[in-house]
Parts: C-alpha cells; structure tokens; sequence
C-alpha cells in the first residue's frame, strides 16, 4: 500500500527584526508545528532552509519524525559566503538587477547555457521584494550559523542529501558529525542537485522517509 504525504510548503515570516537568528527563526517554524499542523512532522529543509531545520531539530525534536537536510550544511563555505555578501552589497544599494543574478555563480559556478538563460530571466524580472530587508537580515544570519559543535545532538533520523560539488555549504560533513545520518551525495552535481536531479532528489527523499516509518 502506498503510503500519503501532504506537503506543505512553509517560508520565513516577513519583517524579520534587525539582529534575528536562524535559532530564532526555528522557533518561528515551531510555534507554526504546534499551533497549525499540531505535530510532529517530517522536516525538509533545502539550503537555508536546511540551516534553520537544524536548530529546529536540536531544540524541538517531539516536532520532528524525520529530518531531511537538502543541499544544506552545518556552515556556509567561504566562496559560499563571499558570494552571498555580494548580494547583500548589492541588495543595500538597491541593485536587484546585479543581486538576484549573482546567486547562479553559486548554483551553476561552471557556467554553461543554463546559467546564461536563467541569469537573462532573473535580471529581467528582478524588482524590489516587498520587505527587502528580510533578504539581508536572512544573509547576517546565515553568515554567523556555524552549527559544528551542535552536530553530534540531532538524534533525530535524518538524511543529509546534495550534490558533491556544492558550492554553499560542506555536506558531506555535515552528515558525518549527525550521530547514524544517511548521506545522499550526486557526483557532477553542486548546488544544482536539487533542481537539475531534481527526480531522483525526490525519490531518494521519499524512500528514506518511508523505510524509517
């Protein structure tokens, strides 16, 4: 018998306050669990997402069945943080056409066709956001998320899963100090591992959260 997932997918709350921390940011998402789906949940946090999903695991782990950290780490790494202070730069000065784009040289950092087409489409639609401050307060916190010494505490069953070549974030790592972490890794894929293989992302996904029910 097949087994039924309802996904929801579930963003950061707006005007986040200057200073705000991806810890914080978990107990927004655990205030969400408890009052509104009534929990405990599976958990899939992709990129920054996966970042929050850590502290959310640590410090609520009655909320979480099952912890999937998708082309995410415990910290950025340097190129990874060298380009998403770049976007802040740019956010600050109002240059959303040079802000948005940047971010596939971390996606695509080889280049190639599809980096110049999305790069094309992003610069064409790129506008303001509604609470542009959000952006940068997300980055100064990712910025400053170094989880290593909190890894060894997630005892919740988790899949850490991504390309190998990531260009943000140490997977491999960060599955290696998770205590019995399955570790999913894509060979000649980076950071784009989660669109560019994104069915076999799925299914791999899927399988671990039905073989650890």
């Amino acid at each position: 018998m097949a087994e039924a997932f309802t996904v929801y997918s579930v963003g950061r709350k707006p005007n986040l306050p200057t200073g705000y921390s991806t810890r914080d940011m978990s107990d927004d998402y655990a205030t969400f669990v408890r009052d509104e789906l009534g929990g405990p949940v599976d958990v899939i946090g992709l990129s920054t997402g996966g970042v929050i999903a850590q502290y959310f695991a640590l410090n609520y782990p009655d909320l979480v069945r099952h912890l999937v950290l998708a082309s995410t780490g415990y910290t950025l790494s340097d190129n990874g943080r060298t380009l998403q202070r770049y976007v802040a730069e740019m956010a600050r000065q109002g240059k959303w056409r040079k802000a948005f784009p940047a971010m596939l040289d971390g996606l695509y950092p080889q280049g190639g066709i599809k980096k110049r087409l999305f790069k094309l489409l992003m610069w064409f639609m790129a506008n303001e956001p509604e609470n542009p401050s959000d952006l940068l307060v997300t980055i100064e916190a990712e910025d400053k998320h170094n989880f290593a010494e909190h890894l060894a505490n997630i005892k919740v069953n988790t899949l850490v899963i991504g390309g190998e070549d990531d260009f943000f974030y140490p997977i491999r790592e960060t599955a290696t100090g998770i205590p019995n972490a399955e570790l999913v890794l894509y060979k000649n894929f980076g950071h784009n591992a989660w669109l560019d293989n994104r069915k076999q992302f799925q299914k791999d996904i899927l399988a671990f959260l039905k073989r650890t029910l």
